[in-house]
């Protein structure tokens, strides 16, 4: 039995691995997860003139890149916590 909390719990903290847990659509899951690291790498890598990140360099591009993760992240949750239940027999 898969639990729905945990596919939710992987998928809201970093894209993806809920999927994997679940054993559907792992290519997606692989997929998405990757996506999340080049994007945390865009976000908190790249140092700018002066030595300052993206969050100092340009706070309105960090806040946005912060809410449109929050915002899939959570999507990602609900979406691993349905597929949890499907797997499990109790529907979408």
């Amino acid at each position: 039995m898969k639990k729905p909390w945990l596919a939710a719990l992987l998928n809201f903290f970093f894209m993806g691995p809920g999927y994997i847990y679940n054993g559907k659509r792992t290519l997606l899951g692989i997929g998405w997860t990757l996506a999340a690291l080049m994007l945390t790498a865009v976000e908190q890598g790249p140092v700018f003139a002066g030595g300052t990140n993206l969050q100092t360099a340009s706070p309105t591009a960090f806040g946005l890149m912060f809410v449109a993760v929050f915002l899939a992240n959570t999507c990602f949750a609900i979406d691993g916590y349905r597929e949890a239940k499907a797997i499990n027999g109790g529907g979408k």
